[in-house]
C-alpha cells in the first residue's frame, strides 16, 4: 500500500524512496542477476556434457520459448486470481526447480535431458511471473512516479544484464555450476520474502471471478477494442524486431571481425547497460519537454545510428560510444512502452495488456535474432547490421503518427457511474443473454455530433463486454434514438458496470448533454435464459423478470 507519498517530486529515484517498492526493485533485480547466473551454468554444463553447439542452443530456446507460449495465459491468471499468492507460487515453483537443478548438479545426476526440461520448467515459472510483476508497479508507487518507477525496473534489468553473466561465469569457474543455480534459488527465496510483507489494494467487487476462458476471450477483446494499447504494440513491433541485432550480432562482431575475448565482449555490454542506467538521470527531463511519440522516434533513431556503428566501427576507443548510444535508446523506447501500456488500460485488464506487450517484445526479439544471424551468415554482418539500422529508420518513421502520447493523462480508476439495474425480483448471474436499450430523445441539428459520440461508445461497450451493438431511428417520430447492446450473461453485464471508468463517464456525460427533456435517457433490461424458458410453462410461477 503507497500512503503520504503523492507530494514526492517524481524524480528519477524516487520511487525508492518507498520502502517496499525499494524492497521488491532489489528483490526482482537479485531474481534477474541470478536467472543470468542461472542461464550462463546451464550453458556450460550443456557445453562441458555434449560439446554440442545445437544443445547449448536448445538450452536458451528452453528459458525462451514458455514467454512466447505462456504470456497471454500468465497474463489472464494474473488478473483473475489473487495477485499476490499467484507470485508466492510462481516464486516458489522457480525455487523448487532451482534448487532440483543445484541439488542433481552436486550429486552428478544431472543428465542434459534433464537439464533442458529442468530449464524449461524455469523458463515457464518466470514467463508466468512476468506479466504478475510488471502490473503490480502501478500498485506500489502513486501515479506521478509510475514513469519513474518503470525506468528503475529497466534500469534493473540492464544492470542484471550487465553483471549477470560476469557473476556467473566467476561462481561457476570458482565454485562449481552447483553452487551457481543454489544462488539463484536464493534469489527466489528473496522474493518470496518481500512478497510476504505485501499487503495489496483490492478492488471492490461483489460479483464471482472471471473463469480463464472468459477472462482470456475478455483480455483480447479488450486489446481489439483499446486504441492506445494497439498502438504501444505496433511501436513495439516496429523497434525491437531491428533493434534484436545488436543482441543477436554483437558476439559475432566482436569474435569474428575484432578477434577479441569475453573481456572486450564484457566492456561492450558493460556500456550497454551504463548507457541504459544514465539515459534514466536524463529521461525525467526529457519526458518533461519532448513529445512521448518523437521522444521514442528519436531514441530510434540513435539505435539506428548504434546499429550503424556496430556495422563499420572496429576501434575500440569508439565503438563503446556506439553502445552507450544504444544503452540510452534503448531504455527510453522499453520504459516509454511500458508506461503508455501500463496507463492505457485499467486495472482490471492491466496484466492481460502487459502479457499481449511482453509477447510482442520477445516475439521481436526472437524473430529479429534469428532474421540478423541468418542474413549474416548469407551475406555479412556489417550488411546485417546496416540493414537493421536502415530497418529501425524507416520502421520508426511508419509508425511516428500512431500516437501513445497522451496514455498518462487518461483517467481510468472505476467510476461506480451506473446505477445498479432496477430488477422486480432477482436475476441468476448465469441468465442470458441480456439485451440492454437506451432510449434519447435527439433534436434534429444534433442528429450528426449524437451519432458520432455513440461510435466512440460503441467501441467502448464493445470492449467491456457487449457482444452486438447498434443504433436505430424510430421511423414514425424523428428524434427518437435506441442504443442497443447485447451480453452473453446478466454476469457480464454486471461486469459492465464495474468495467465502467471516469474517462468512459465524462465522454457518456457528453451524449446525455444532447438528450432532450427533463428525464433522463430511458433504460430497459431485457433478459433470455432458462428462467424465461421455465416461466412459459403451464402452471409455472412467474418469477423473474
Amino acid at each position: 500500500m503507497v500512503t503520504n507519498t503523492e507530494n514526492v517530486a517524481p524524480g528519477a529515484w524516487s520511487p525508492l524512496k518507498i520502502g517496499l517498492f525499494r524492497a521488491m526493485w532489489l528483490a526482482i533485480l537479485g531474481s534477474n542477476v541470478g536467472t543470468w547466473i542461472n542461464d550462463v551454468a546451464a550453458a556450460w554444463v550443456m557445453a562441458e556434457r555434449t560439446g554440442s553447439p545445437l544443445m547449448v542452443a536448445l538450452v536458451q530456446s528452453a528459458t525462451t520459448l514458455p514467454v512466447v507460449l505462456l504470456a497471454l495465459v500468465a497474463g489472464t491468471l494474473a488478473d483473475i486470481v489473487d495477485r499476490r499468492r499467484y507470485l508466492l507460487f510462481t516464486q516458489g515453483w522457480m525455487l523448487v526447480v532451482a534448487g532440483t537443478l543445484a541439488t542433481l548438479t552436486a550429486l552428478q545426476l544431472l543428465t542434459p535431458p534433464l537439464l533442458v526440461a529442468l530449464t524449461f520448467a524455469m523458463g515457464c515459472g518466470a514467463a508466468m511471473a512476468m506479466p504478475a510483476q510488471a502490473a503490480i508497479v502501478s500498485e506500489l508507487v502513486p501515479r506521478p512516479m509510475l514513469a519513474s518507477a518503470v525506468a528503475l525496473n529497466s534500469i534493473g534489468i540492464n544492470i542484471a544484464r550487465s553483471l549477470g553473466p560476469a557473476i556467473g561465469g566467476l561462481i561457476v569457474a570458482q565454485l562449481g555450476p552447483s553452487w551457481a543455480f543454489g544462488l539463484n534459488a536464493l534469489s527466489f527465496a528473496a522474493m518470496l520474502i518481500v512478497l510476504a510483507r505485501w499487503t495489496p489494494d483490492r478492488l471492490a467487487s461483489t460479483l464471482p471471478p472471471e473463469g480463464f476462458g472468459a477472462g482470456l476471450r475478455a483480455g483480447l477483446r479488450y486489446a481489439l477494442r483499446a486504441g492506445r494499447l494497439q498502438a504501444v504494440l505496433i511501436k513495439s513491433a516496429g523497434f525491437f524486431f531491428f533493434a534484436s541485432a545488436i543482441t543477436a550480432l554483437l558476439p559475432l562482431v566482436v569474435r569474428g571481425e575484432m578477434h577479441g575475448g569475453a573481456g572486450m565482449y564484457g566492456i561492450l555490454l558493460g556500456c550497454i547497460g551504463i548507457g541504459a542506467v544514465s539515459g534514466a538521470f536524463v529521461l525525467p527531463i526529457l519526458r518533461a519537454r519532448l513529445d512521448r511519440d518523437l521522444l521514442v522516434l528519436l531514441a530510434t533513431l540513435a539505435c539506428a545510428l548504434s546499429l550503424f556503428g556496430l556495422a563499420w566501427l572496429r576501434h575500440m576507443a569508439l565503438l563503446p560510444l556506439a553502445m552507450l548510444i544504444n544503452g540510452f535508446a534503448w531504455i527510453t523506447v522499453l520504459s516509454s512502452l511500458q508506461i503508455a501500456a501500463q496507463t492505457a488500460v485499467p486495472p482490471w485488464v492491466r496484466a492481460r495488456a502487459l502479457s499481449l506487450y511482453i509477447m510482442v517484445f520477445s516475439l521481436g526479439m526472437a524473430a529479429g535474432g534469428l532474421s540478423w544471424g541468418s542474413i549474416a551468415q548469407r551475406t555479412s554482418i556489417p550488411f546485417a547490421l546496416t540493414l537493421a539500422a536502415i530497418g529501425a529508420v524507416v520502421g520508426g518513421l511508419l509508425v511516428w503518427r500512431v500516437r501513445i502520447a497522451g496514455s498518462e493523462d487518461l483517467d481510468l480508476r472505476p467510476a461506480g457511474y451506473w446505477p445498479t439495474p432496477e430488477l422486480a425480483v432477482p436475476v441468476s448471474h448465469d441468465r442470458g443473454p441480456v439485451l440492454v436499450t437506451v432510449e434519447y430523445r435527439i433534436a434534429d441539428a444534433d442528429r450528426d455530433a449524437f451519432h458520432a459520440l455513440m461510435g466512440a461508445l460503441g467501441r467502448t461497450r464493445r470492449r467491456d463486454g457487449a457482444v452486438i451493438w447498434g443504433v436505430v431511428e424510430d421511423v414514425a417520430t424523428p428524434g427518437i434514438h435506441l442504443e442497443y447492446f447485447v451480453t452473453s450473461s446478466w454476469v457480464e453485464h454486471l461486469r459492465q458496470h464495474e468495467r465502467v471508468t471516469a474517462e468512459d463517464r465524462d465522454h457518456q456525460e457528453k451524449v446525455r448533454a444532447l438528450h432532450q427533456g427533463e428525464r433522463a435517457p430511458i433504460v430497459r433490461h431485457f433478459v433470455g435464459g432458462t428462467g424465461v424458458l421455465a416461466a412459459l410453462k403451464p402452471g409455472h410461477a412467474h418469477h423473474d423478470i
